[in-house]
């Protein structure tokens, strides 16, 4: 194990959200393509863990350890909320408390796979045929999260392709809002090593998107749908000069999404690095029973955990 650290050993390796009832949230994402990699139960606490990624034999992480991939969901099912009736997750959309968006697949045919998910019987909020933007959809999930689905080609490509394989996806990214881009994007490149691999401006519609990972730039001619573990940033004009405003972190109630998670080569290392650059904790190593993981707060306050990628141990964190 390395004595220092470095962000090129970094992975974007989850995002985790809420659910209410695991076993249609884990239907959900695997009917996606995704497997059920790992469970982790915490009886003591009353709650579990699932971890859920793409692991066919196309897929970019096939046969890693949990830690050492990138794009991962993580579901969260505190005990008993199934058998809630009040119980209703934040999807991170809905007003007041805004600030978590989605996350994205990128399947091979567009068309195909929409009408796949059609047929099984899931909602969409957004179909490929409804408003101006005919290239992405948004499936929900059992809680009402949003999922897009973006295509890996052209959409004129895909066009009267009847035929989906789930084992082409990919889990391509997460979205959150934030209050001031040059906060953020600071925060992502400057402390937690990310790359902005291409950034997209509305001047019409008021906002940028900005979306950051892990690795290479793409090269010219080349998107970033067939990468995994990608954050994208949405900033709309002018929040930056509101002092009064704030995104909802999803940790806070009404609760939601949770955080996302990035691996590291050392923990001990990258931990010490995040010190010397006065980053805002949430929870260092030495707070409670786990010591190892820890969280840092990015400047909208959404929490960033950090955990040891095992590669570079040899031996499982859980």
């Amino acid at each position: 194990m390395a004595a220092t650290t470095e962000t090129k050993n970094y992975k974007l390796n989850h995002s985790m959200i809420r659910v209410k009832d695991p076993k249609e949230s884990v239907k959900f994402y695997e009917f996606l393509g995704m497997k059920l990699l790992k469970k982790l139960e915490f009886s003591e606490a009353k709650f579990d863990l699932y971890f859920l990624g793409y692991d066919s034999p196309k897929a970019v992480s096939v046969g890693n350890s949990i830690f050492d991939r990138e794009g991962l969901i993580e579901l969260t099912h505190n005990y008993g909320t199934e058998s809630n009736p009040e119980y209703k997750i934040n999807n991170g959309n809905v007003e007041p408390h805004r600030g978590f968006g989605h996350t994205c697949i990128s399947v091979d045919n567009i068309q195909a796979a929409c009408q796949r998910l059609g047929d099984a019987g899931y909602r969409f909020q957004k179909k490929l045929t409804d408003g101006r933007m005919r290239h992405i959809a948004f499936v929900l999930d059992p809680d009402g999260y949003w999922v897009e689905v973006v295509g890996q080609k052209p959409l004129e490509a895909t066009e009267g392709v009847k035929e989906t394989d789930v084992q082409t996806y990919r889990m391509n990214h997460t979205m959150i809002r934030v209050k001031d881009a040059e906060k953020s994007l600071k925060f992502y490149q400057e402390v937690l090593g990310m790359t902005l691999l291409r950034t997209n401006e509305n001047e019409k519609g008021g906002f940028n998107l900005y979306f950051l990972g892990y690795g290479p730039k793409p090269g010219e001619g080349e998107g970033t749908a067939d990468r995994e573990g990608l954050l994208e940033l949405t900033w709309n004009y002018g929040t930056e000069k509101d002092e009064t405003f704030s995104y909802h972190d999803g940790n806070k109630e009404p609760q939601g999404f949770g955080h996302i998670c990035v691996s590291v080569d050392n923990l001990d290392a990258a931990c010490g690095r995040l010190e010397k650059l006065d980053v805002n904790w949430k929870k260092r190593l030495t707070d409670g029973r786990m010591k190892n993981v820890a969280f840092v707060l990015d400047p909208d306050g959404y929490w960033v955990e950090i955990v040891q990628n095992e590669r570079f141990t040899g031996k499982d964190n859980f």
